[in-house]
Parts: structure tokens; C-alpha cells; sequence
């Protein structure tokens, strides 16, 4: 059976009822000594003061030297009731009792035998018990005008009078004790629930658990994840952070630096500034270029701090182009089966009217045409997702009832690298697009398509007649997101851009009013060893 632990609720209230009960436990062991130990002194303080009053009376120094109680016995009740003593007793130099509360025990020998010093002329306090109950005695003797001692004073005070008055201390001791654990007891059930408040009910080990799960969780994910507190602090760096901060030559456990110290422009700092988010920028961090997203970070609405996640812009592109070829393919496939569709119409109406001599023409037309094209981009493209990529354009194009001409002057290779099959198809893919779109609206509706192959670089053109560009867009078609077009559009033409530069490769156009538009586009371009360029 499981053990069932105690609360973080029950652990603190139970620890505060223990410290402030510990506390208060020696706090009263210390104060009821040290409250006993100084009533004792002041009593035998007290004492001594009064013998010393009583031994200097004239009535108690005369009453001595006659050796006559009825001088000394009033006075000394007198003392004794006043200041509510036990006894106040006058004695000879033979001990001899000229004072007493008892008056038949006038005469007699003092009992306690604690008298000897004070009648050798020492002041002192003892405790002991005589014919009364055990007490407090001070002692001091009694000396003439002329120096000689006759005689000696004691004062009594009851050992259970003064006991009693320690004990009513210590009562109130303990009673503000009490009043301090209950105090303490209310003070931990308070703090126990305003702690529990703060962790929202959550037991230490539940967020220990939640803790381990959710940093697993961020060095799990493969973006980079950086995170700096209101101060600008940076506070977390993800496992794929560290690494891409690795390969772009900076330290790899920043945590604890300022974020402006780490990487000028970290744009961090900027979000606690602005309190607005910045999604898709890009980062150049020496030779790496990242792809960033960064966020304030917002607690009862309040900026407690900004994070910023970030990518290897290079696998971001590939990834872009990888999902811009299949929509590509998904297209080509859709525009030859729309084109297939609308021949079979042909033939079946051409079947159906018996003409069967147009449709023997018709179909050896349709064949010739379609191996003729077919056969022009395979002996010239090597490539055979490159070829069927741009027989699927010129199906899309006689959808559109553009004009869609591809010229291979020479032969184009295999691509050494796979990843550049996927460059030139959202290259090439985005442009096509393009120009038919443009194409469409102008009277003559054509694009014309010209690749060259030389000297390992690939030479890609693409015009058309549609209604060019105007010079005020020139600068900014290759933005992200700008077009002329509507909303969700503008990325075509700016991953176009942006992969030609990584390639480093060149880009130009030239585009006229109502004359149309050129893309001019060279790239590296390294063949397949096996591919035969004669």
C-alpha cells in the first residue's frame, strides 16, 4: 500500500506549530529562572535594607543594652507588618530572642542555626527553618555609638510567599506563551494557505513533476528557444538553441548574461520595450541566417519578460520548397487530367456523331503533338521529376489557353545535389505561375521558357506579354508578403529571391508598360558525373 504524504499545507502548518512551541518552551525555561533567580535577590535585597533600618533604630540599640524586649518587640511588629514579613527578631550576643511575632518565644534561643556569622559581625542572607516555616534570612548585626557589637537583626520571609509570587510569574509567562503558540498557529495556517495560493494548489511534488515535464518538453522541441526576464537576463537556452548559438560561433551556455552583452541584435530587449510580438524576421548571426519569432511574456498583465523562438532558415526553405513542389506536382497532375478529361469529351462526342474519320485524325493529331513535346524536354531535361514537372506547367498553361513555349537550346543535367531539384522547381515553379497570371489579361497571352546549361551554371529565363510592372513595385515585389494581388499573397517571388541569393546566385528583371516582363536568373549549377552533355 502507498504512503500517503503529508500536504505542503500540514508540513508548514506543523513545522511553525514546532519552531514557535520550541521557542517559547526554552523562551519560558529561561525567563521563569532568571524571573525566580532575581526575585530571590530582590528578597534578599529587601531583606537585608529592612535589618539593616531595624539595627539602627535607637529603640532596638537601647532596648539591646538594657537587654529589655519592651523596647525592641513593638518596633520590630511594627517592621513586620508593614512589610509583611514572616519575622523580624532582635537577638543578643548569646542568640537570645529580644523580638519575636510569637511573644512566648521571647527569651529564648534563635533556632536555625544560621545566627553565628551575623553575631561575629557579617551581613549576610541564608535559608532555613526555625520555629516557623522555612524562609528567606537576612542577617546583619547591631553595633553602639561607641562601634561594639551587641547584637544582631534577623528578617524572614516565607519561602512559600516567595515561591508563590515566582509561580504566579511564571503562570503569566505560560499564559502569554499560550496566547503566542495560538498566535503562531493562526500565523501558520495563514502562511500555509497563502503559500498555497501562490503555487495554485499544486503540491512541491506535482510541480517538481510538471517542472520536469515541461523542461523536457523545451529541450525536446528542434526550434531554438531563447527566453530573457524583465531585466533583459537571458533565462533559458534549449538544448537546439545552445547548438545552432554553437554553430553560429557564439557561446553555447549563455544563461545569466544580458542578452544585449550575448547578441547585439537580439531584438529581445526591443520586445520589452514595445510589448509587441514579431513573427517570421529574419537573423543574420555570422554565416547563419535564422528564422526568429518573438514574443512578449505577459503575467496578470504585466511584462515579467520576452522569448523568442528560432530556426535554421535553410531547413525552413527547404521544407518550403519541398511542400511548393508537391502543390506544383498536385497541380500539374490536376491541369493533365482536367486537359485528359476535355480530350475524352472530344472522342466521345466524335464516336458518338460516327465520324470516325475525324476521330482517326484527331487522335493521331493528339498523339503526335503530345510525343513530340514529350520527347523535346526528355532529350534535352536528364532530369525526369525536372521533365515532369515541365510537362505538367504546359498542361497548366492550355488550361489557362496560355501560350506556353519551353526552349532548351542544350542539354540541362541531372543535378549533382537532390535538394537542387527542389530549388529549380519552386524557382522555376513560382515564376511560370507568374507569367501566366500576367499572361492572361493581355491580348496575346504567351510565356516563353529558356533554359541553357554552361560552364556548371544554369541559365533560367521566363517572359511574358502580360502588363508588366510598375517601376514604383520594382523594389519591393521581392518583400515578403507585398503583392498587388489580394490578401495571402506576396511569398512566391520573395522565396524565389531568397533562394537565389543562398545559392549566390543572380537575379534580374526587366519589365516595360504593356511590353511584359523578364526574369533573368543564373545559378551554380553542378551535373551528375554520370549525365553525357554531347
Amino acid at each position: 500500500m502507498k504512503k500517503q504524504r503529508l500536504t505542503l499545507r500540514a508540513i508548514i502548518i506543523l513545522l511553525i506549530i514546532a519552531v514557535v512551541t520550541v521557542s517559547l518552551a526554552a523562551t519560558d525555561m529561561l525567563i521563569s529562572r532568571t524571573i525566580a533567580e532575581n526575585t530571590l535577590k530582590e528578597q534578599e535585597q529587601k531583606g537585608l535594607t529592612l535589618a539593616r533600618l531595624v539595627a539602627q533604630e535607637e529603640e532596638v540599640q537601647e532596648g539591646l543594652a538594657e537587654n529589655n524586649s519592651s523596647l525592641v518587640q513593638p518596633y520590630a511588629e511594627r517592621v513586620r507588618e508593614t512589610s509583611e514579613l514572616l519575622f523580624v527578631v532582635v537577638m543578643d550576643m548569646e542568640g537570645v530572642r529580644l523580638s519575636h511575632p510569637d511573644p512566648s518565644l521571647i527569651g529564648e534561643k534563635f533556632q536555625g542555626d544560621d545566627e553565628e556569622r551575623a553575631l561575629e559581625g557579617e551581613e549576610y542572607s541564608s535559608r532555613s527553618q526555625g520555629s516557623l516555616s522555612p524562609s528567606l534570612r537576612s542577617f546583619t548585626p547591631v553595633y553602639n555609638e561607641s562601634g561594639e557589637q551587641i547584637g544582631a537583626v534577623a528578617v524572614g520571609d516565607s519561602l512559600e510567599a516567595i515561591e508563590q509570587l515566582i509561580t504566579e510569574s511564571h503562570l503569566i509567562i505560560l499564559s502569554v506563551s499560550g496566547l503566542g503558540i495560538l498566535i503562531g498557529v493562526i500565523g501558520a495556517f495563514l502562511i500555509a494557505g497563502y503559500i498555497r495560493r501562490q503555487l495554485h494548489g499544486q503540491e512541491p511534488a506535482v510541480i517538481a513533476k510538471t517542472f520536469e515535464e515541461r523542461n523536457r518538453m523545451l529541450q525536446s522541441v528542434r526550434e531554438g528557444i531563447i527566453a530573457v526576464d524583465h531585466t533583459g537576463t537571458i533565462t533559458l537556452v534549449n538544448e537546439a538553441g545552445q547548438r545552432l548559438f554553437k554553430e553560429a560561433g557564439l557561446a553555447s551556455h549563455p544563461v545569466g548574461m544580458k542578452a544585449d552583452e550575448f547578441l547585439k541584435d537580439n531584438g529581445l530587449t526591443r520586445i520589452l520595450k514595445t510589448e509587441k510580438a514579431e513573427l517570421d524576421e529574419d537573423l543574420r548571426i555570422n554565416h547563419l541566417t535564422l528564422l526568429v519569432n518573438r514574443m512578449p511574456l505577459t503575467v496578470d498583465n504585466e511584462i515579467v519578460g520576452a522569448i523568442s523562438t528560432f530556426r535554421d532558415k535553410t531547413e525552413v526553405n527547404l521544407l518550403a520548397e519541398q511542400l511548393t513542389g508537391v502543390k506544383l506536382y498536385s497541380e500539374a497532375l490536376r491541369a493533365q487530367s482536367h486537359e485528359m478529361k476535355n480530350k475524352l469529351h472530344v472522342i466521345l462526342g466524335l464516336l458518338r456523331t460516327e465520324s470516325y474519320d475525324d476521330l482517326k485524325t484527331y487522335i493521331y493529331q493528339l498523339t503526335e503533338h503530345q510525343f513530340d513535346e514529350t520527347e523535346r524536354l526528355t532529350q534535352n531535361v536528364k532530369d525526369p521529376v525536372m521533365v515532369g514537372f515541365l510537362i505538367g506547367k504546359l498542361s497548366y498553361a492550355r488550361e489557362k489557353q496560355v501560350a506556353l513555349t519551353i526552349s532548351c537550346p542544350m542539354i540541362i543535367p541531372s543535378p549533382k545535389k537532390e535538394e537542387m531539384k527542389h530549388h529549380f522547381i519552386t524557382i522555376l515553379g513560382n515564376l511560370i505561375d507568374n507569367a501566366i497570371e500576367a499572361a492572361e489579361e493581355s491580348p496575346t497571352k504567351q510565356v516563353s521558357v529558356t533554359l541553357s546549361y554552361q560552364d556548371q551554371k544554369l541559365q533560367i529565363d521566363v517572359s511574358d506579354s502580360g502588363a508588366g510592372i510598375s517601376r514604383e513595385h520594382l523594389e519591393t515585389i521581392f518583400t515578403k508578403g507585398f503583392s498587388t494581388k489580394g490578401d495571402d499573397r506576396g511569398y512566391g517571388l520573395y522565396l524565389v529571391h531568397t533562394i537565389v541569393l543562398e545559392l549566390g546566385g543572380t537575379m534580374t528583371v526587366d519589365s516595360f508598360a504593356n511590353s511584359g516582363t523578364t526574369f533573368k536568373i543564373e545559378l551554380e549549377y553542378e551535373a551528375k558525373e554520370t549525365d553525357n552533355h554531347d
